[in-house]
């Protein structure tokens, strides 16, 4: 309340002093008539002096006296018109417009650039509001609640339906029937009741035990957001973790951190895992649409003048193991040849366009394999302060820091 009372009081200001401008203009053919009317009266005193000391005499006096004061009628006629203009509401109606012009254009940009209600933060405390809004956001239960019973599918067809009331009663009977509880969640899911798949799948994942694979996890993350209205609850935070931690690189996954992080005051965490995907692709990825929804006001509210790349291929660029293990059958000479040529090309595009953590963690690999340690550390730290918000990236990158010994 205190800023739009200070703020309301600064244009109160600004439009007084603008309008009061207005108000007292001076009116040139005014301003030009009261001059002409004191020239002319001097004139005429003038004359009178001349007749005293005999310059002129009588008759042309007169004469003189009559000519000036034919133009001094003429002068105050003059202004009288320009008075008579004045006092029609023009510089009024000049005011006005500009007090509707200055505190409507204000209000309009910060409406348009502002933050309304929102307090001005340092960066530090922005962090820290953020990491508190992280830490007491509503659980998964709390939001499912909060959105009510979620209606069937108006096109599903009857048969489907039925034959999926018949599944539920089959497993009911037999809980620990592995095939039954994948077929219940995907079933679930084709009719949107997203609640019952999450928990049939959360069933799939520990009949599965150590054998569930990253789609088995990431599908179990997908449905709990689903039935949380898109929204990233700390247990699918900690569904989301295991998947990262198995597979760094994971789309689903870090489309999924990304939101997460929007979703809590992180908005420049969330656009730079979304433009590390953009650039990584492929365009055909289910990831990408939603990304290219909502990265540009990712990046509006990041501070970043934004232009979006081309979607990336999905080939990740770069030399990887199996170029390096390729390039034995080569000469000593020959080998170095291909991976420098191969390094420099991933070095100046990660330092030009920015990069996947795994093509940052690939050319650690490589400089290690080049013995170009000091540059490989330089590389790591660097890395680690791109990803610092990004705990899967950061991993990716201690592992391959590690393996070429430039990790803490």
């Amino acid at each position: 309340m205190l800023f739009w009372i200070i703020t309301g009081g600064l244009t109160l200001s600004v439009v007084a002093l603008l309008s009061l401008a207005f108000l007292r203009a001076r009116v040139p053919g005014a301003d030009a008539a009261t001059f002409d009317v004191q020239v002319y009266r001097d004139q005429l005193a003038e004359v009178d002096r001349d007749l005293a000391r005999g310059v002129l005499s009588e008759a042309d006096a007169t004469r003189v006296r009559t000519e000036v004061s034919r133009r001094i009628l003429t002068a105050d006629a003059t202004k009288a018109n320009a008075s008579v203009s004045t006092a029609g509401g023009a510089p009024f109606v000049a005011s006005v417009l500009v007090a509707l012009a200055v505190t409507g254009g204000a209000f309009g940009l910060y409406i348009q650039i502002g933050a309304p209600g929102y307090g001005d933060l340092a960066l530090k405390d922005r962090i820290e509001m953020a990491e508190s809004l992280r830490a007491d956001r509503p659980a998964q239960q709390e939001a499912e609640d909060s959105l009510g019973s979620t209606p069937a599918l108006q096109n599903a067809a009857p048969d489907y339906v039925a034959l999926v009331e018949k599944l539920r009663l089959t497993v009911a009977q037999r809980p620990d029937d592995l095939q039954g509880n994948v077929l219940l969640a995907r079933s679930e899911a084709n009719l949107g009741n997203y609640a019952a798949a999450h928990r049939a799948q959360e069933t799939v994942l520990r009949l599965k035990g150590s054998s569930a694979t990253i789609d088995d996890i990431t599908d179990y993350a997908d449905m709990m957001i689903l039935a949380a209205g898109g929204y990233v609850s700390p247990e699918a935070e900690r569904v989301l973790q295991v998947a990262l931690t198995q597979d760094a690189g994971n789309g689903t996954a870090r489309y999924y951190w990304g939101l997460m992080n929007a979703q809590t005051g992180r908005p420049d965490v969330a656009f730079r895992i979304w433009d590390q995907q953009l650039r990584a692709g492929p365009p055909d990825a289910p990831w990408i649409a939603p990304i290219l929804q909502q990265i540009e006001d990712m990046a509006a509210r990041s501070g970043v003048n934004y232009q979006i790349p081309t979607v990336g291929d999905g080939v990740t660029r770069g030399p990887s193991a199996d170029d390096i293990e390729a390039a034995g059958d080569m000469t000593g000479a020959e080998r170095m040849e291909m991976i420098e040529g191969m390094v420099e090309g991933l070095s100046e595009r990660l330092a030009s366009e920015g990069g996947t953590p795994q093509e940052w963690a690939q050319l650690i690999g490589a400089l290690g394999v080049l013995g170009r340690t000091q540059q490989a550390r330089a590389v790591y730290d660097n890395g680690v302060e791109v990803f610092k918000e990004d705990p899967a990236a950061l991993d990716l990158l201690n592992r391959a820091g590690e393996r070429v010994n430039v990790a803490e």
